[in-house]
């Protein structure tokens, strides 16, 4: 293969594709990771290339020589990487797209932060997000709690937002108590192009964190396509709805915590703040062997079988969380359920309709689920109820699981939603 240097632009060829872009910094050695022209990443096996042919060598730029000030008055955040798309700037000599990680480079970027507080920088990898796994989850936690042993204010994560919501709910669950901010925040444009709502989502998120007391995670986001307002959403409650927009994502059965006016700075509270003074505790457990599968017409026995060994499986179902299990066709669905029911599988059943909350006491098929031994997922997402299952799997005896799954734990069950849609 091509020797290649980090922000080089090349050209990558495999059996069926071709790729452009600038090569950005990683730590996995397996991939190679491209900034497309279009401004997103892509990362790129190593063993499916066929070939590399370097296009331009990348020029280095001027180092940085301004060092950032202290200042004693200001509180420092944490600024923990996940991804490059925070950390991307354009070189209009070179026309590449140079990654910055280091703080100096960030405040360069971001000027508004030296205002608002003292910034740290670490850089945790670079991968897009629907490459996470339960193993990152847990190098993040990791670092969060070295960063909170350090002392810093709060902590902000930049992330891919595919599976924010993801990562937000397994931080939720793995921070059993968490003293201190930690904020995800996300960029639908990357921070290279002129539409970008990266700096908006950052400064208002460092906002979030030095001018209140809030504890726990939570997600920054647009509130609209305009740069007006941040949303701080639930860690446990959100969930993105639009594949594109700068607002994709909203708060599900619930209420947003705040929101933060990017022009005047202002903070409105739509929730009291309890703050979690005592100290960090951590259970960043995973248990693997848990899957999603959708309820979709012409099932069968057979897709809901092939979850026989593992050890939960959450069930999205239709309406109030249904599944076909009502016609003689279909006894063998449910023959298979309680087939898994009883090898050990935990089996929950949560609603695809995302709003509102499972109920299976209402129609004949859900009260046949109760009966096979299904847990209802209350008004929790399926992205939400998949991670508290993984996790509870992990950490608690098998036995109380299906109560502990029912129980409202970070903010993801609602007892009562409201007429109003939460």
């Amino acid at each position: 293969m091509t020797k290649h240097s980090v922000l080089d632009t090349i050209e990558v060829i495999t059996s069926s594709e071709k790729y452009k872009g600038i090569v950005m910094p990683s730590k996995d050695k397996k991939y190679i990771f491209l900034k497309l022209n279009s401004g997103y990443n892509i990362g790129i096996k190593k063993t499916k290339i066929k070939k590399v042919k370097i296009i331009k060598k990348y020029k280095k730029e001027k180092t940085i020589t301004r060092k950032l000030k202290i200042h004693k008055n200001l509180p420092t955040i944490a600024l923990l990487h996940t991804g490059g798309t925070f950390a991307s700037k354009v070189d209009y000599i070179t026309g590449g797209v140079i990654a910055r990680f280091t703080p100096e480079e960030i405040v360069a970027m971001f000027p508004e932060l030296e205002k608002i507080a003292n910034i740290k920088s670490e850089f945790i990898s670079n991968m897009l997000s629907e490459d996470m796994c339960f193993k990152d989850y847990i190098k993040i936690v990791k670092e969060i709690e070295k960063q909170y042993k350090k002392g810093v204010k709060g902590i902000i994560i930049t992330h891919g937002t595919d599976t924010l919501h993801y990562t937000s709910a397994a931080l939720s669950f793995m921070l059993k108590k968490c003293p201190i901010p930690v904020i995800l925040v996300g960029a639908q444009r990357s921070s290279d192009r002129g539409s970008s709502d990266a700096a908006m989502n950052l400064t208002c998120a460092a906002l979030f964190i030095a001018k209140t007391d809030y504890t726990g995670v939570a997600i920054c986001m647009h509130e609209t396509i305009n740069d007006t307002f941040s949303i701080i959403l639930p860690g446990t409650k959100a969930r993105k709805l639009h594949s594109s927009r700068r607002d994709a994502f909203k708060v599900v059965n619930d209420t947003p915590i705040a929101k933060i006016n990017y022009m005047t700075k202002q903070i409105t509270l739509f929730k009291p703040i309890i703050s979690i003074k005592n100290g960090l505790e951590i259970k960043p457990k995973m248990e693997e062997k848990v899957a999603i599968l959708k309820v979709h017409p012409n099932m069968s026995e057979k897709q809901f079988l092939f979850y026989k060994n593992y050890k939960g499986l959450i069930i999205e179902g239709t309406g109030l969380g249904h599944a076909p299990v009502g016609t003689k066709e279909h006894i063998k669905i449910l023959n298979a359920i309680k087939k898994l029911v009883k090898a050990g599988c935990i089996v929950a059943i949560s609603t695809q309709t995302i709003f509102g909350k499972v109920n299976l006491n209402v129609y004949s098929n859900g009260i046949k689920l109760l009966e096979a031994g299904v847990v209802p997922c209350e008004d929790m997402t399926t992205e939400t109820a998949f991670i508290k299952l993984s996790w509870l799997l992990a950490n608690y005896p098998k036995d109380k699981i299906k109560d502990l799954m029912v129980t409202n734990l970070k903010g993801e069950i609602n007892e009562r939603l409201q007429p109003s849609g939460i």
